[in-house]
């Protein structure tokens, strides 16, 4: 197994059809021990106990530091340390660029940008004392190519500040024995999606997109899983698509 004997955080990783917990459940397979962390209390303990008896659902705003540095604290404890950090949570808002408030900005910059900041500060101390550990953030498509089809341009902002904010962690932590990636999903069947798409969006959508089919969120926590193990020991700084070449560049 690829994480046997790790602890991976996993943030926003308890709505049913995500890519967290589909992550969640992939590292459970792999042998990991996962605390599934999302602002949904109740929720998360649900998606940790549906994963089996060694993990853990915790109460967690991304966008409030107090809350994820109390929630590594209590993983921390629970587990004893922490290997595997994925910056998972995040939130849309299908609005044109005139029409973002500064209240819109503000809370999708929070959640999508800050949160990577605030829960990376609060693990990388502990990492950064074992001289290991690994790191994934959630970007998107929509930062590489100016704009999504749900997200509006404070979602492509924030996006593109995770590849930017991972790349300078991997730069200044990567002699510390911590990597930092990203990966870039195309449009993948999520709950944000779902019953969103008309049969004409749909066949549109899957003329630019060469593998001929939308993603799921098998596929991007396969990613995620090749991040968190040693398979990928010597990549740092990486952003990684997970399109279907809907971007290719």
């Amino acid at each position: 197994m690829l994480l046997s004997g790790k602890t991976a955080i996993i943030s926003g990783a308890a709505s049913p059809r995500g890519i967290g917990l589909a992550t969640a459940r992939r590292f459970a397979t792999e042998g990991a021990r996962v605390a599934i962390l999302d602002i949904d209390a109740d929720a998360a303990a649900d998606a940790a106990a549906s994963l089996g008896k060694s993990h853990i659902g915790i109460q967690c705003d991304v966008a409030d530091k107090s809350s994820c540095e109390q929630a590594v604290a209590r993983v921390i404890e629970f587990f004893g340390g922490v290997d595997i950090l994925i910056n998972n949570a995040g939130i849309t808002q299908p609005v044109k660029f005139l029409q973002i408030s500064a209240a819109d900005w503000d809370r999708i910059q929070d959640v999508n940008l800050k949160g990577v900041l605030f829960l990376s500060q609060a693990v990388i101390p502990h990492m950064r004392g074992r001289k290991s550990g690994s790191i994934a953030c959630m970007s998107s498509v929509s930062a590489q190519r100016g704009g999504g089809i749900f997200g509006g341009p404070h979602y492509s902002a924030a996006k593109a500040g995770v590849l930017g904010l991972a790349k300078a962690m991997a730069r200044e932590f990567g002699p510390d024995g911590i990597r930092v990636n990203c990966v870039t999903p195309g449009l993948i069947g999520t709950d944000i999606t779902a019953g969103k798409l008309t049969d004409e969006m749909r066949a549109k959508i899957l003329e630019g997109i060469p593998l001929n089919r939308l993603g799921t969120a098998d596929d991007v926590a396969g990613i995620y899983t090749f991040l968190a193990s040693d398979l990928s020991a010597y990549v740092t700084g990486a952003v990684i698509d997970v399109n279907g070449g809907m971007l290719i560049h």
